[in-house]
């Protein structure tokens, strides 16, 4: 038969159990997926233009099937960190028509209030009295560019980074 130190012993453990098993019941929410914790807001990403079918990956090289791409390289403006930056290099197609291009995707242009090239994201696109127009803007600037920039201002689309 027990002695009443070993009831007591007994009791005790039990009810630290019980707390413990209350205290950490409600830790529950760690166990959900990753995806049910999300607070980030989804974002516009790039159009997807190319295909896993057509990306080759070998040994010794990587083939990727794009029809008509353009090497890019950037200067230091700091202005699509940490995505773009003086040491990245680009794959970029020209396109054929407003449709292709979307909002999430990084263009390259002729800016009225800039000398060169610029490559920022679509954050928007519109139309008015002049037709189709895109706004844009550096994902590590503040604001957006100046102005609506216009079909026949961009020259290309970003479709591959490589680091």
């Amino acid at each position: 038969m027990l002695e009443k130190k070993q009831i007591i012993s007994l009791m005790i453990a039990f009810m630290l159990g019980i707390i413990v098993n209350e205290t950490y019941a409600g830790f529950g929410y760690l166990e959900m997926p990753l995806s049910q914790l999300r607070t980030a807001p989804e974002l516009n990403s790039p159009t997807d233009w190319i295909k896993e079918d057509q990306i080759n990956v070998y040994s010794n090289r990587v083939v990727i099937e794009i029809k008509d791409p353009e090497w890019a390289s950037f200067t230091n403006t700091n202005s699509m960190d940490p995505v773009i930056d003086e040491t990245s290099h680009a794959i970029q197609i020209v396109p054929k028509s407003k449709e292709d291009i979307s909002v999430g995707d990084i263009i390259s242009y002729k800016s009225d209030y800039a000398e060169g090239i610029i490559i920022h994201r679509v954050i928007k696109i519109g139309e008015d009295e002049r037709g189709w127009y895109c706004i844009v803007k550096g994902d590590n600037n503040p604001t957006q560019d100046p102005g609506k920039i216009r079909f026949s201002q961009i020259t290309r689309i970003l479709v591959a980074i490589i680091y």
